[in-house]
């Protein structure tokens, strides 16, 4: 079953309205595979995996990992689905853009990125967290077991998940083609090493779980590296800015044309 919602929102100051199609909740536990990554330790990561329709393994995909909120943290492999995976899931997306969707889930108590999310700034740890590394070892097994296409794969997340895909491209900056981090913050400091990765930012200008000056940071720093990112910011939007992100199909467009240089 399906259902269609209208998104009305501001992007660069021009209103947009967006028709989306959308796989329903039900639909969405069906398309992702329930899966978990073990390491080398033992050590546990419940993820989803979306697979393109018609898979065929002599030709190469994309790769998107999304990075969950605090608030879908957990082991049941389930609550990581809540916010825009019903979107990349969706009859529409998957048939303009084949791709692998992959989101992994943080155990509750843990975070993608150990810092806090109020600060003004953080330095990169030296090391990733649990979950962030063998997020890292996910991908490179996923490359082993499907015919993933080196060049095309991305990276998003949402606030917490947003810090996650921010530490992501700045600790594999040749790995990734692009990132989609919504309404979270990374280390300005790193900014020169990842000025080459198109990069879409997205945050609402009344947040007040992350400060909207940790994206606005983050994007004059790219630009100080000459990098070119691309920034929305939503005027009168609190912390749910990736509602009408993941919405608007001109970010999958814009996601998927992009190449690893």
């Amino acid at each position: 079953m399906q259902w269609r919602v209208m998104w009305t929102f501001v992007w660069c100051g021009v209103i947009l309205m967006t028709q989306v199609t959308t796989a329903s909740g039900a639909d969405v536990k069906d398309r992702y595979e329930a899966r978990t990554y073990t390491d080398a330790d033992g050590g546990k990561l419940p993820y989803r995996l979306l697979k393109p329709a018609g898979y065929d393994g002599e030709k190469s995909y994309p790769l998107v990992i999304f990075f969950h909120g605090a608030g879908e943290r957990g082991t049941d492999n389930v609550k990581q689905l809540v916010h825009g995976m019903s979107d990349f899931a969706s009859d529409d997306v998957m048939k303009a853009h084949p791709a692998f969707v992959i989101a992994p889930q943080c155990p509750t108590g843990d975070q993608w990125v150990d810092v806090p999310w109020s600060a003004d700034s953080h330095t990169m740890p030296k090391s990733p967290t649990t979950p962030m590394r063998q997020s890292f070892e996910l991908i490179d097994a996923l490359r082993k077991e499907f015919s993933i296409d080196e060049n095309r794969i991305y990276v998003t997340g949402l606030s917490m998940g947003g810090f996650g895909a921010w530490d992501a491209v700045q600790r594999r900056p040749k790995q990734f083609a692009a990132a989609l981090p919504i309404c979270g913050g990374g280390d300005a400091a790193l900014a020169k090493s990842i000025a080459h990765v198109p990069i879409w930012v997205f945050h609402g200008d009344k947040d007040g779980a992350v400060k909207v000056s940790r994206s606005r940071d983050m994007v004059n720093a790219l630009k100080k590296a000459k990098g070119q990112p691309r920034y929305t910011e939503y005027p009168g939007v609190g912390h749910n800015s990736w509602a009408a992100t993941y919405a608007n199909r001109k970010i999958y467009d814009w996601l998927f044309a992009q190449r690893r240089k």
